[in-house]
């Protein structure tokens, strides 16, 4: 029997203790900042296009954002291998300081969006660290704990962000809500030097470059902007034209990706196996929840909520999905797992058309109560659904060894798409749009139909890998 006496294990008290709160509060909070900032802006965003426009850029606020970060994700570990720890998460911390003063002052849609796409390249930069620097921060015993602190704040900045920013739009400070996370980064970075290791524990000056899938990443990012820019142009033709040079980039994305030396996807995505279903499934769920960017806005206008009301609506939907995951996360048995994730699609569809059958001119509390149903049950499909995906993305592979680059792909399929989600959100908005509910009844009704292909690819995910 294996000799377990010698493994400690920290406890809660250990990790957020006197000696450990710390580097607990950075590592979690450049998380906490990343995550709770793409929701919050949901929320703020009706008051800030009541305030300098744009409306036609909306989506646009999203994807930038999304995109930047999955890039700069990719330089993580190349970052902290040559500057440490310490340093790393300053320079990040500093870079998102920027990026939301940029935002809170920002005079124009398009100088917002500079912000924003600032602000993405820096918060997916700490975001990642958030998870590689525990084990330079903190004893091996901590590790667990820290890691579970860390994906917490994700549901912790799904539940926040979007009342937070309802909140702050209530009483028309939309600026006043990105001069706050200015603040909140100033206050977590005088904190860095005297919590994180320096250059010297972490990095090393002969580090071997570590190669980045860059042409894949720039294709990807290329062709989610030209999605989004289709959202812009008042001609059905150019919107058109824009969506087929999109999917034309991802045509050769997958033509480079595949024979790169250096890819975004395994290899076995690309096999006879049922990763490339999986990942197919990851992406079409994740762009599938991309219509939460926009139900704020129509909280607002069609049913008259107050701004922190709408804020909160924005939410329901990750309240879905976080119970879905935990409800779904104590399934043992393998058929009923296969089922359910095959199944997954089809609920998302199925609460996508409550939304759009419940959206009404001038809603009534009624209608609103099933439109939040709506949004509970959709966000419950992808909820049940991923963390299986996740679990299976990693194990089923042609050779165990890229387990690891089919984990770290799950990341940037879903930042990804849900680029490409917000990009098409957009569009339907921006083409359908009269000023009243037609506009969300064609997002809901078209993102049904849309996330209901999705049950092909996840009926087929759950086969085990063949040879």
């Amino acid at each position: 029997m294996a000799d377990t006496s010698r493994v400690s294990v920290g406890t809660w008290r250990d990790l957020l203790g006197p000696t450990h709160l710390g580097a607990s509060t950075v590592l979690a909070g450049g998380v906490l900042l990343y995550a709770t900032n793409e929701f919050l802006t949901i929320s703020l965003m009706p008051s800030a296009v009541a305030d300098i426009g744009g409306q036609r850029f909306y989506a646009w606020v999203t994807t930038v954002y999304l995109v930047a970060s999955v890039i700069a994700a990719t330089l993580v570990h190349p970052l902290l291998m040559r500057l440490g720890a310490r340093w790393a998460y300053l320079s990040g911390l500093s870079v998102f300081a920027v990026g939301s003063l940029g935002c809170a002052l920002a005079p124009t849609m398009e100088l917002l969006l500079v912000g924003r796409t600032v602000q993405g390249a820096a918060g997916g930069l700490l975001a990642g660290l958030g998870y590689a620097v525990i084990n330079t921060a903190l004893p091996s015993g901590l590790w667990t704990r820290a890691s579970a602190l860390v994906s917490a704040m994700w549901g912790v900045g799904t539940l926040v962000g979007p009342s937070a920013g309802g909140l702050f739009a209530q009483f028309g400070s939309w600026r006043w809500a990105f001069g706050v996370l200015v603040a909140l980064t100033v206050a977590m970075a005088v904190l860095v030097p005297f919590v994180l290791p320096g250059r010297s524990a972490t990095a090393r000056i002969d580090a071997p470059r570590l190669r980045i899938p860059l042409w894949s990443l720039l294709l990807l990012g290329a062709a989610a902007l030209l999605v989004s820019t289709a959202g812009i142009p008042h001609d059905v033709r150019a919107t058109a034209a824009l969506l087929a040079a999109g999917a034309a980039v991802v045509a050769v994305f997958v033509f480079v990706d595949r024979r790169a030396a250096v890819a975004v996807l395994p290899p076995s995505t690309f096999g006879a196996g049922p990763l490339k279903w999986i990942y197919a499934t990851l992406g079409l769920l994740m762009a599938a929840t991309m219509v939460d960017m926009y139900v704020p806005l129509f909280g607002q206008r069609l049913a008259g909520m107050a701004p922190v009301v709408a804020g909160f609506f924005g939410a329901v939907l990750s309240v879905g999905w976080t119970g879905g995951e935990i409800s779904s996360a104590s399934l043992r048995r393998t058929q009923v797992i296969t089922r359910t994730v095959g199944a997954a699609p089809l609920v998302m569809a199925a609460g996508l058309t409550v939304g759009m059958v419940s959206l009404r001119d001038e809603m009534s509390p009624g209608w609103a109560a099933l439109w939040a149903l709506g949004l509970l049950v959709t966000g419950t499909g992808i909820g049940v659904a991923w963390p299986h995906l996740s679990a299976w993305a990693m194990s089923r592979v042609d050779d165990p060894a890229e387990g690891p680059a089919a984990a770290a792909a799950i990341n940037t399929v879903q930042l990804i798409c849900g680029a490409f989600g917000a990009g098409l959100a957009g569009v339907v908005v921006n083409l359908t749009d009269a000023g009243d509910a037609t506009a969300a009844r064609c997002l809901f009704a078209g993102f049904a139909g849309f996330v209901a292909v999705g049950v092909i690819a996840s009926t087929r995910s759950g086969r085990a890998p063949t040879g």
